[in-house]
């Protein structure tokens, strides 16, 4: 208490002016001022007496303040530095070492006294050789020719041309591209032009393992493919080879295809047949892993009685193979529903024949049927006709089969009623029958005149 009594009374006068806006008795110092005193030879005497404050008034009777600033005080350094300040223009998270990446790292030129350095590599840059594989190092020490000549850098080129996953890319895109245009020849020109002969094994895994995933259609045309490539440019070596590489990554096929081993034996089966793979490659694999299913469903299909025809044909009809043959497995598997009156057998039928656009002709050929079953003579009970019925309604409320392919199957019976009525008399009554039934059924929702108008289209 002593010591604040001994205080003088704040007030008004003592406090002086709260706003002033000249600045009048406020002291500039600027960094540029100090400069050129410091360049005249005048130095301002720095005061470090330990009882200076921090703050101190600059003129009595003012309520402005001087706040030096630790390490940051202009009459001290003469200027400024704000990497002493948090966040500022060179402070908190910036790098200020040059040298901190390797963006920015110095090259270093090779020592001659480095046991590594070639003297003739450095000063002649064509003598280097340009290499995929400790294979193509192989090849140029031995003395053996290179694979190709790079034109543009006037460099010998030494094994593949590509690497392992460049080559993968582009087989894929030459077999995606084959199975469009179905052109066997340009997917052997361009393994040729790849120059990748110690891949050649990849193309038989590459090409099989995107017809699993494909349909009956792609399947053929790889088997096909197979048997294009075979012997050049793939070797038998290669090719069992191949096949090697294929059955030991089976595992992994199954995960995503849940046939993949059925599929594959059949692959093998095929090959077999088509003279690519050697008989014995099936009897050493079974030598060298006992219980193989993949190899015993193989052998399976080379032991059944007319192996190669049926083995042909292996895929299904829906591979690909002419209208007359499809026409032929249409009719086929009609008059076997008609036995056995099983949809879902029928329906998985349908399916494999991969063929939504030539459904109407299964519709035709089905009516036709069952009209000849049922006989010359209408019957007050069709049996077949209504069994016929029952089926494309199934077909089509699993949507399998349109109702477009129903409507443009009956508009062409219309159109050939009169060759029909040659064989069964009552074939204008029935197939007005089976509208009705397909009407009702919900099925057919197009009359017959619309959908013949339809297929004149």
């Amino acid at each position: 208490m002593t010591e604040f009594s001994k205080r003088s009374e704040v007030t008004i006068e003592t406090m002086g002016k709260v706003h002033n806006p000249s600045g009048q008795g406020v002291a500039a110092f600027t960094a540029k001022k100090i400069h050129n005193q410091n360049k005249a030879g005048t130095v301002h005497p720095q005061h470090d007496k330990p009882d200076d404050h921090a703050t101190r008034k600059i003129e009595e009777g003012s309520a402005r303040r001087n706040i030096t600033r630790k390490k940051t005080d202009p009459a001290t350094t003469g200027r400024y530095d704000s990497r002493n300040k948090k966040q500022g223009g060179a402070g908190k998270g910036k790098w200020l070492d040059p040298m901190d990446g390797s963006d920015h790292a110095a090259i270093e030129p090779l020592d001659e006294n480095d046991p590594m350095y070639v003297a003739e590599e450095d000063a002649d840059p064509s003598s280097y050789i340009l290499s995929s594989s400790e294979v193509a190092d192989e090849l140029r020490h031995s003395g053996a020719s290179p694979t190709a000549y790079d034109a543009d850098n006037d460099k010998a080129v030494y094994g593949p041309m590509l690497t392992l996953s460049e080559f993968k890319i582009r087989v894929s895109d030459a077999v995606r591209e084959y199975f469009d245009s179905s052109d066997a020849d340009e997917v052997v020109r361009c393994i040729d032009e790849m120059k990748c002969r110690d891949y050649h094994p990849e193309v038989v895994k590459r090409a099989i393992s995107l017809g699993l995933d494909a349909g009956p259609r792609e399947r053929e045309l790889v088997s096909q493919l197979l048997a294009c490539l075979h012997p050049n440019p793939l070797a038998d070596e290669e090719m069992e080879m191949g096949f090697e590489v294929l059955l030991d990554s089976i595992d992994d096929l199954v995960i995503d295809i849940p046939d993949a081993k059925a599929m594959v034996g059949s692959f093998l089966a095929r090959a077999v047949v088509d003279e690519v793979l050697a008989p014995a490659f099936l009897s050493n694999r079974n030598n060298s892993h006992p219980g193989d299913c993949v190899v015993e469903k193989a052998v399976s299909l080379l032991s059944r009685e007319h192996c190669t025809a049926r083995l042909e044909k292996v895929w299904g009809p829906g591979d690909g193979r002419p209208v007359s043959e499809m026409k032929e497995v249409m009719d086929q598997l009609l008059k076997e529903y008609l036995l056995s009156r099983e949809l879902d057998e029928a329906a998985s039928c349908v399916r494999e024949l991969k063929a939504g656009h030539f459904h109407h002709e299964l519709v035709k050929r089905g009516v036709k049927i069952a009209m000849e079953e049922d006989g010359r003579d209408h019957a007050s009970e069709s049996s077949s006709l209504d069994a016929m019925a029952a089926l494309f309604q199934f077909l089509v409320n699993n949507s399998i089969v349109s109702e477009y392919q129903v409507a443009k199957g009956v508009s062409r019976l219309h159109k050939i009623l009169p060759d029909l009525k040659l064989d069964v008399p009552a074939a204008p009554k029935m197939l007005d029958e089976f509208e009705g039934m397909a009407k009702d059924g919900g099925f057919l929702h197009v009359p017959a005149a619309v959908g013949a108008g339809a297929g004149e289209q």
